[in-house]
């Protein structure tokens, strides 16, 4: 199959590799962009990884709490500009209000009623399109909640209270304090924010993770020339190393890279005073996996003069 200079360029984007090395990566893998980034990663030439690389949708993220049980909400549109207007950001932190009411699926967000409007939280975002001027829409949203405990939540990049382009939830079970537990909380919600775990624990990565990362091992070890025996056990040695690098407990702390996580939430029960665990996290990042259609700039002006 062809290959076309955009797909190269989207490649080299997302790996970092040379021009040359992404064209042959591309016609290896028939144009599989995924693909291409696992072969240009077994030959050495390229870290990157499937999560890479996507474009972002406009919008805002956002979070609401009772401390017991906390939401994060996406709401998106078509700009930045809108996304820093007023009118959208009340939208947005109602719907993020009106989600705390509900068990916090999508579903039932998309259905709960947006409160003054009597419509429900889809048709009044619906509603708001004529008025804001721009399409926009409510992706998706997740909640957490303890029996015993609080859920802490981050906001990065906030452009107000409570709303931003990337929310984190963390939820900690403890009998403790809950102001140091949500101290620690939050601390462990910017960590999540930072390095975007795969998982909470070993036991909970996507089996298909695993093995594509563990097939992409081999083949690297499988370039040594070595033996069997020893390439399977260079690719357990990689396979420990990734679960530190995506699993939550086992990451180096970001605010004490010297602890994992799971030794720095024990070193935490000190300040919260009682036994306290990490039962879930939820890190909603503004656009992940959306793609928007791509656009011919100068096509758009050209037509735009005919007309």
């Amino acid at each position: 199959m062809s290959i076309s200079a955009s797909q190269v360029k989207e490649l080299r984007e997302i790996s970092g590799a040379g021009m040359m090395d992404c064209k042959a990566a591309l016609t290896e893998t028939n144009g599989d962009m995924e693909a291409a980034v696992d072969w240009l990663r077994a030959k050495g030439i390229s870290k990157a990884d499937k999560k890479a690389g996507r474009t972002a949708a406009e919008g805002l993220v956002g979070v609401a709490s009772n401390g017991k049980k906390s939401v994060v909400v996406e709401v998106n549109s078509e700009t930045d500009f809108v996304a820093r207007n007023d009118a959208f950001q009340d939208i947005v932190r109602n719907v993020a209000n009106v989600a705390l009411t509900t068990d916090g699926s999508t579903a039932a967000v998309a259905a709960a009623t947006y409160p003054a409007s009597g419509k429900s939280v889809v048709d009044t975002i619906k509603d708001a399109v004529g008025t804001i001027g721009e399409n926009l829409s409510f992706r998706r949203s997740a909640a957490l909640s303890v029996s015993e405990g609080v859920v802490a939540t981050y906001i990065h990049n906030g452009v107000s209270d409570g709303l931003g382009k990337l929310g984190v939830l963390v939820a900690i079970e403890t009998a403790g304090d809950a102001d140091a537990a949500n101290a620690f909380g939050r601390q462990v919600a910017m960590h999540v924010a930072a390095t975007n775990p795969l998982a909470l624990t070993p036991a909970e990565v996507d089996p298909a993770a695993v093995e594509r990362e563990k097939a992409v091992f081999t083949e690297s070890a499988r370039q040594s020339g070595k033996p069997e025996n020893i390439i399977e056990k260079m690719v357990e040695g990689r396979l420990r190393k990734f679960y530190e690098e995506v699993v939550l407990l086992s990451q180096a702390f970001v605010i004490n890279p010297d602890l994992t996580v799971e030794a720095a939430l024990k070193d935490a029960e000190k300040a919260i005073g009682a036994p306290a665990k990490i039962t879930a996290f939820v890190r909603f990042a503004l656009g992940e996996g959306i793609e928007k259609e791509a656009t011919d700039f100068a096509a758009e002006v050209a037509a735009a003069v005919k007309k």
